[in-house]
């Protein structure tokens, strides 16, 4: 387990004007992890946007190896850039140049050494194909997925060569002095749902742990990655009990997250809607707050959003309000899908409730870069 006790009171100002902390001993990852917890304990919440630097709501980069990286959809709407920037890695285990959304890997990875660049903190998701059907990650067919590719399983050999790949990509993320970037990872998240393979209802919880071991251990006893924080998600939906049923343990999680969303399909519309989001972050935020006090964690509100955002003051009214009295690191919204009109969770410019993003993004608690 990572210590954080050694972490100096930085101000969420310093965090994002040196992530690198050269004042804290330890390596990379123990670094970027006591950055977190000084945010969060100045009572800051840097604030985060999914894909931000690849592309937005009308526009995605077209030159992979060259662009500049200067466009944000957030940075349009408000003039900063996000201080997280959410990547998503799915399918770089086929060993294609582009990822389930797209996006090319060359690309992603320019985008992280970008925002590490700005200051700023990353963080990666991954949703592998249904390596027993070869369907995507939402195929949920078959409850025996996870056991095919643990020790023993017909598809193990597969997986490993999986992880290999997504270790050799990791391994890319180095800055201009050739050290590796220290950034977050996020997988088998929402697995206290059912819509992905690795979910509540696909295995048992003795093969979800097996599951989180194997990844881990591959990463940092086989590698050697010590740079690399792990970050353990559940979805909102999820009671208190619920939260904890499948916890890979304390020696290998870094940050207690949350996926919560505030669904447009809700029955009562969008402002019962927005108070049931409300009563349930509130109640689960709780119990993060006691629950990583208790075990030493960081925590964060690791994905959240209104597609579409019909609501005019989802930011300031909806959102802000729930989280302000919480010491999350930080708060990331899914992505602007470029080639999905009405797919978007964070704000663009010509967006008819940009403004309330705009106070949002003033408040003095929510840090961009």
């Amino acid at each position: 387990m990572r210590k954080i006790s050694v972490c100096f009171a930085l101000s969420a100002m310093t965090v994002l004007m040196s992530l690198s902390c050269a004042k804290i001993p330890g390596n990379a990852g123990d670094k970027l992890l006591c950055c977190l917890k000084a945010s969060a304990d100045a009572g800051k919440i840097m604030y985060g946007h999914q894909d931000d630097l690849c592309y937005g709501h009308a526009w995605c980069v077209e030159d992979p190896a060259n662009d500049p990286l200067e466009r944000s959809d957030v940075k349009e709407v408000c003039g900063k850039y996000p201080a997280v920037l959410g990547l998503e890695l799915g399918e770089i285990e086929l060993g294609g140049e582009k990822s389930l959304d797209a996006v090319p890997f060359e690309l992603i990875r320019r985008s992280a050494l970008k925002q590490v660049e700005r200051g700023g903190v990353v963080t990666f998701s991954w949703h592998p194909r249904n390596p027993l059907t070869g369907d995507s990650a939402w195929d949920v067919s078959s409850d025996k997925v996870v056991a095919s590719i643990l020790e023993g399983g017909e598809n193990h050999a597969k997986f490993e060569g999986w992880l290999q790949i997504l270790g050799d990509f990791f391994d890319t993320l180095r800055d201009v002095d050739g050290k590796l970037i220290p950034f977050i990872f996020r997988p088998w998240h929402e697995h206290t749902g059912s819509w992905f393979w690795w979910g509540r209802d696909l295995c048992s919880t003795k093969q979800y742990v097996a599951l989180w071991r194997l990844t881990y251990d591959y990463m940092v006893n086989e590698r050697g990655f010590d740079n690399i924080l792990w970050c353990y998600s559940p979805d909102m939906t999820v009671d208190a009990g619920g939260y904890m049923e499948r916890y890979p343990g304390d020696d290998i999680i870094d940050i207690l997250g949350l996926d919560g969303y505030t669904y447009t399909d809700f029955e009562g519309g969008m402002e019962a809607s927005c108070k049931h989001f409300q009563g349930l972050m509130a109640k689960t935020l709780k119990y993060l707050t006691k629950l990583g006090r208790k075990r030493g964690k960081v925590i964060a509100l690791t994905e959240t959003g209104l597609e579409g955002f019909d609501y005019p003051t989802w930011w300031t009214e909806v959102l802000y309000p729930v989280i302000k009295d919480y010491p999350i690191a930080y708060v990331l919204t899914w992505r602007n899908a470029w080639d999905k009109p009405g797919h978007f969770f964070g704000p663009w410019k010509g967006f008819k409730y940009e403004n309330d993003f705009k106070k949002f993004a003033e408040l003095e608690q929510i840090v961009l870069l």
